[in-house]
């Protein structure tokens, strides 16, 4: 990364040198180590594991026990003692199981919900990212307009005094001179605080180094208006396929479809396929309980054999567990329907904005030209003695208000651009939704 230094000459203070970083620099480094999208990125490999719990159910179980133990007296055919051991081994599969089905595709919801979690942290992160560099830049320029047109009011003080010297003006010209430039210093100072707290969000939505003393980032670029034309209803239907919430919203729906579904298997006859087996290596060890000295020895086998069940009578346990699931499944279509209702009048909210940011732009930039001509012919005259004091004042504050209108149109309509890449869904896609 480029970096270039700089030196802020602030009122009686001095920063250190701050790198400076374009928006696309500023995404980059949010994306790479804001800590919200790095949490998001720990939960999508929570929801694998939560997949394989949820696949768990088509697996079969196998157990392996080792046990042993001592035998031996007049019971046991011989007077010595018995050393024993073998394994016993048992295998169960599921073979009818109505929840089947519905666990393998919650399992893959839920890597999918994961994914548009973090879908949906990348996107307010870099959308934080993107309006605290607009602002910053918004504040460094209208300190850098201000602290221009104090430098204008300042040279008037150094005329008005010459002028004062020479006895071409009173004192009272050369007072409020004075008191027109410092008038402002407040104005500056004030800008330098925002810029400064704009400087230190754009730093922690980047993750920056913040501890005393480290410069923070300077964004370098200017603010600009740009002619914007858009077509609702196009955007409006590439909104309800893009949005990162929406699509998470229905998936949410999806998930509790399926664990009703999952629940409500209660209700239906599962059955259960099992092997079971002891290997002995020993022999002449006799069956606990046993009473003959010459049979019941244990030895080796194999048992196979299969378990039904079904409930037939429904204590509540399952019908609860599926009504409280149904419950929330409802919610989250109706917070789905929301979301979706919404999707076009935000977009028409800010087709307006942007249209009346226009408009605005438009009757600044007529009148900025003539506003700029106007104070420099009362600067001219001023020095010439043609224009009073109460004159420049007004011609200055016209020309400040103007340029800082302008300023202000090109700040809100990128930030009304910037809202609008995210109610459309145009921000970062982690991954193709359904799968």
């Amino acid at each position: 990364m480029r970096l270039r230094f700089s030196i802020a000459v602030l009122w009686l203070s001095i920063l250190s040198a701050a790198p400076a970083i374009t928006l696309d620099e500023t995404l980059k480094a949010t994306l790479d180590n804001n800590p919200a999208i790095q949490q998001a990125k720990l939960k999508l490999e929570q929801a694998a594991g939560r997949r394989l719990v949820f696949r768990s159910v088509i697996w079969p179980s196998v157990r392996l026990n080792v046990p042993g133990g001592v035998q031996g007296g007049d019971r046991a055919g011989s007077t010595t003692t018995k050393l024993f051991g073998f394994v016993r081994g048992s295998l169960t599969q599921p073979l009818v199981d109505a929840s089947i089905p519905h666990s393998l595709r919650r399992g893959d919801i839920e890597v999918l919900i994961a994914e548009q979690q973090l879908n949906l942290a990348v996107e307010e992160q870099l959308h934080a990212a993107r309006v605290a560099f607009y602002s910053a830049v918004y504040q460094r320029e209208l300190r850098s307009l201000r602290e221009k047109q104090r430098s204008h009011l300042d040279e008037n003080v150094a005329s008005q005094s010459d002028r004062y010297n020479a006895g071409l003006v009173d004192r009272s010209a050369f007072t409020t001179a004075t008191v027109e430039a410092r008038g402002l210093d407040p104005m500056v100072e004030e800008a330098q605080r925002s810029y400064a707290g704009a400087q230190l969000q754009l730093g922690q939505a980047m993750a920056a180094d913040l501890k005393s003393g480290a410069p923070l980032p300077e964004p370098q670029g200017e603010l600009t208006f740009a002619t914007v034309e858009v077509d609702l209803n196009k955007e409006i239907n590439t909104a309800l396929e893009q949005r990162t919430d929406i699509k998470l919203a229905r998936l949410l729906v999806r998930a509790a479809n399926e664990d009703e579904r999952i629940i409500a298997a209660g209700y239906y006859p599962s059955a259960t396929g099992s092997f079971t087996g002891d290997y002995i290596p020993v022999h002449g060890i006799h069956r606990e309980g046993s009473t003959s000295r010459n049979q019941d020895f244990v030895g080796s086998e194999i048992r196979e054999g299969a378990a039904y069940t079904w409930q037939v009578i429904d204590t509540g346990k399952v019908g609860g567990a599926v009504l409280k699931a149904r419950s929330a499944r409802e919610i989250n279509e109706l917070e789905l329907k929301k979301l979706e209702a919404n999707v076009g009048q935000q977009l028409s909210r800010i087709r307006n904005q942007l249209a009346g940011l226009a408009e605005r732009h438009n009757a600044l930039i007529a009148g900025a030209t003539n506003a700029e001509q106007a104070a420099v012919a009362v600067q001219q005259n001023l020095g010439s003695g043609l224009a009073s004091q109460l004159e420049y004042r007004v011609a200055e504050s016209s020309y400040l208000k103007t340029q800082s209108g302008l300023l202000e149109a090109s700040y809100l309509q990128n930030v009304a651009l910037a809202e609008w890449d995210r109610a459309t869904g145009r921000y970062f896609q982690f991954s193709e939704d359904m799968r």
